[in-house]
């Protein structure tokens, strides 16, 4: 689970390919996403797993803050997702 990145502020331009051959310069890339719209779009923002916590941790230290299509990325460890809890909508 450590070797699970967030990466933020991304180009939208980014695309998976992308977003791996640019982790691929610190580390070995088991899956890279880049998150969509409905419409295809890109969100910004994606997730990157690295093979190993050592790798991870090198993409956290070489790649956070660095400039990428334009952008200064942010690359954090993945949080644990929090359940999610139904929110029944108010009527009126």
């Amino acid at each position: 689970m450590d070797n699970k990145l967030f990466v933020a502020s991304l180009s939208f331009k980014i695309r998976d390919a992308e977003l791996t051959e640019i982790f691929a310069s610190v580390g070995e890339v088991v899956s890279a996403k880049v998150i969509l719209d409905r419409d295809g779009r890109s969100k910004g923002f994606g997730f990157v797993e690295m093979a190993t916590q050592e790798d991870a941790d090198q993409a956290i230290t070489k790649l956070n803050g660095s400039n990428q299509f334009g952008r200064d990325i942010v690359v954090n460890k993945q949080k644990p997702q929090e359940p999610k809890t139904f929110r029944p909508r108010e009527r009126y």
